[in-house]
């Protein structure tokens, strides 16, 4: 059995060290929003432009008549916002490297922003831009389950209580050993279970394994299908099973129950962008990085 790879993020005191002021910030973002150090306008996509007399300004002479400026910071999730980008890293580090993520409350807490909002703003805008809809097909043996996130009915008052509406249904496919794809599902149809499986998976899949739910019946006309019976408490036939998709399922209730507590309907694709993101760069020696590069 082999021993399992530990990957070292960015500790607390390399952070300190890497960033110790504003401009740091500012050349840390540059070099990888653009890592050929060909700086592009954001609009037209044009290298040629001229750098000004302010450090991280260019203009491009192409998309504007009188030449249009703009920073580092336009484009990104950082673009007109009054908090320092040394703030805005410091949340992101947090976020990323935490074991179950961290919350608004706890930042606005431990960072000593002005208001609550201020924290439960930025965290959401943070993980906005970390949902990123562009993947590439899962392949190989891919996993797919469902799962019900969302308070109990019965805990709630009579007038709170919502009926057949009081869990969200977020469905997710893995690639055994690589990435995961997972969305909330307006409704926990099959056409909508089948749609979701055929926009993720491509056609080099060589086994399709889910449980007997209902939705996944026709997925055996396009892909090598395999079904566990959990009614039956089947729940591993050879190689089909559905154990690491619901070890991701773990993870995020985990994420949820103990760091936030309780997430609305509303905000819940972000908070599943979040931890897809963290999932599919476990991997990585500097998922902070990858994060900058993407906002």
């Amino acid at each position: 059995m082999g021993t399992r790879k530990i990957i070292q993020q960015m500790t607390f005191r390399d952070w300190e060290k890497a960033f110790p002021n504003e401009e740091a910030c500012r050349d840390y973002l540059t070099v990888h929003r653009w890592p050929s150090l060909e700086v592009k306008c954001p609009r037209c996509g044009n290298p040629k432009v001229y750098h000004l007399s302010r450090d991280h300004h260019w203009q491009c002479q192409k998309c504007a008549p009188q030449g249009y400026r703009f920073s580092v910071l336009t484009g990104t999730i950082f673009e007109n916002t009054n908090k320092p980008l040394r703030d805005w890293f410091r949340v992101i580090h947090l976020m990323l490297t935490s074991k179950k993520g961290v919350s608004a409350l706890q930042l606005y807490r431990q960072l000593g922003f002005g208001s609550y909002k201020t924290a439960w703003y930025m965290c959401h805008r943070v993980r906005a831009g970390l949902a990123n809809e562009d993947f590439r097909k899962l392949m190989g043996i891919v996993e797919v389950d469902e799962t019900h996130i969302g308070g109990d009915d019965s805990n709630r008052h009579f007038k709170n209580k919502k009926g057949k509406d009081a869990k969200s249904i977020v469905i997710g496919a893995v690639e055994r050993k690589g990435n995961v794809v997972a969305r909330v599902l307006d409704r926990a149809d099959w056409y909508g279970m089948d749609q979701f499986v055929r926009m993720v998976c491509g056609d080099k899949v060589s086994l399709l394994a889910t449980d007997e739910a209902h939705g996944y019946k026709h997925l055996g006309d396009d892909f090598p299908h395999g079904t566990v019976k959990h009614r039956r408490k089947q729940y591993v036939v050879g190689a089909i099973h559905t154990n690491t998709i619901e070890g991701f399922w773990s993870l995020i209730k985990r994420s949820i129950v103990g760091a936030h507590h309780k997430v609305s309907r509303k905000y819940l694709p972000l908070y599943i962008a979040e931890r897809q993101f963290v999932y599919n760069n476990r991997h990585s020696q500097d998922i902070f990085g990858a994060a900058i590069a993407g906002l």
